[in-house]
């Protein structure tokens, strides 16, 4: 898991999981680009990559759902390192609401990052790729082949971001890139962790529901990224991994009906 010389680029790199990515990439001797739509988290994880170990470290501010600064971003971390060994297409947006309450707008804004910012990337980094070699990780959600309720829109986008993994796993492989998704289960001390379990005791009952019996961490996720962008994993393309604790194994089960009760309660109150 040396990737020493290497060219890394996490897109919404520089919170939560994608940040965890990040910093695993850079404790390996890569060079890292990260970009999110703050430069002032930009410039902080930065600084925090360098001193993680880092060859070098760049960052840029720019918004998924804009293809234009997407592909200026992109050229400009080009331009600085050449190019890209390893893609992490990281951005993404999430709310709890039933369809029925839902405006056509809100819908329209997970999408708009989760499913074109995908593509934005995809297409914006395209000239970039090493070939043969590169490895692009698009880092997913269980809503891609789970129902949910009150999460109809991140369904409807991580679907189509787990197709875009496996069509240009088919489109792009015969030039040697590798694509592949990666699905996160509960991890501990991400915002998501933090809405889906804002009290101990919430926390408590999501642990026992998965099999493995703890939260997974950050590194859980990167340790997966690492694996999939070395050469150990050289023939493995057009795959989505749970990293998960055999969580998604049961559904969307009780945290997906909960959800649902939640959101119609605040309706009729």
């Amino acid at each position: 898991m040396n990737f020493a010389g290497q060219t890394v680029i996490v897109i919404g790199g520089t919170s939560g999981i994608n940040r965890g990515i990040a910093e695993a990439f850079a404790a390996s001797g890569a060079k890292l680009a990260v970009a999110s739509r703050s430069q002032e988290k930009v410039d902080d994880t930065v600084a925090a990559l360098k001193a993680a170990g880092a060859q070098d470290a760049i960052g840029a501010a720019f918004d998924v759902r804009d293809p234009d600064a997407v592909a200026a971003g992109l050229k400009q971390f080009h331009d600085a390192y050449g190019d890209f060994d390893v893609l992490v297409s990281g951005a993404a947006g999430n709310f709890p609401a039933l369809a029925s309450e839902m405006s056509v707008n809100a819908f329209k804004t997970v999408i708009d990052i989760d499913l074109m910012g995908t593509i934005h990337v995809m297409k914006g980094a395209y000239p970039f790729l090493k070939r043969p070699g590169a490895s692009i990780i698009n880092i997913s959600a269980p809503q891609s082949y789970l129902p949910y309720e009150g999460q109809a829109h991140v369904c409807a986008a991580k679907a189509g971001v787990d197709q875009i993994t496996r069509t240009l796993s088919m489109e792009w492989g015969v030039e040697g890139i590798r694509v592949n998704s990666v699905v996160p289960g509960f991890i501990e001390g991400t915002e998501g962790a933090k809405r889906l379990a804002p009290t101990p005791d919430a926390g408590e009952a999501l642990r026992r529901d998965v099999p493995l019996g703890r939260w997974g961490q950050p590194q859980d996720v990167a340790n997966a990224c690492l694996f999939l962008s070395s050469d150990l994993a050289s023939y493995i393309s057009g795959t989505v991994l749970a990293v998960d604790g055999a969580l998604y194994q049961r559904g969307s089960g009780k945290f997906g009906q909960m959800m649902g009760e939640m959101l119609r309660s605040m309706k009729k109150g």
